[in-house]
């Protein structure tokens, strides 16, 4: 990866698509250790999480994620996904949050050098060249090693640098040794102490928001 010490840096995660770049190489994100490998490239200014909720439900598989990065180090930024009846009578969720990762980077850009974005959305490509514009480098993470790949050919050749997950699942992916896989579906916690406030425990889970836009 290229990164110099003394750049400003800012993450900017696409929590869907994270999960499934990560879903499709085959591990999960421990998210502590993702923001721990960016902490020693440089100078992290704002690790920023993007997601949407279904707030209807009584409980969402993704709430104690999104608690945990909340209490260590991310700054989450959520809405409701919106529900609605396509023209064959199928019920579709929609929860795409490009357009705040998009202000917020544009309203973040003049006090940062480097910005990173997690995500292989070909959407993104006027972004990061906008971005650019304004005097900044921008990575963006996703994968080439699926097939079809997960990131946009648009996308990946407007960055300054692209870094394939796969090539950072030593350094960001859970580790699976001397634990019980969890159950398909369910959320995995590794406490450090008793009490089980998100503050206390290590969760590594993903988020599972599977959107299905218009």
């Amino acid at each position: 990866m290229h990164f110099y010490p003394t750049e400003r840096i800012a993450l900017f995660i696409d929590g869907a698509n994270l999960y499934a770049t990560a879903k499709s190489l085959g591990f999960d994100i421990d998210y502590k250790r993702l923001l721990g490998l960016f902490r020693q490239k440089g100078q992290l200014v704002r690790a920023l999480y993007y997601t949407a909720l279904a707030e209807e439900q009584e409980y969402s598989s993704i709430r104690p994620l999104i608690d945990w990065l909340d209490y260590n180090g991310f700054s989450m930024v959520t809405k409701p996904t919106k529900e609605f009846t396509d023209a064959t009578g199928r019920r579709k969720v929609k929860g795409n949050m490009d357009i705040e990762l998009t202000v917020d980077a544009m309203r973040l850009a003049d006090a940062l050098d480097h910005i990173v974005i997690f995500s292989g959305d070909g959407d993104f490509r006027s972004l990061v060249a906008a971005l650019q514009q304004k005097g900044k480098r921008v990575s963006v993470i996703s994968t080439l090693q699926t097939q079809p790949p997960m990131v946009a050919d648009e996308l990946r050749r407007q960055a300054d640098h692209f870094i394939d997950l796969a090539d950072l699942e030593d350094q960001v992916g859970r580790a699976q040794s001397g634990r019980t896989p969890p159950r398909e579906g369910a959320r995995s916690y590794a406490g450090r102490g008793s009490s089980q406030s998100p503050r206390d425990v290590g969760y590594f889970g993903d988020d599972d928001l599977a959107e299905e836009e218009v």
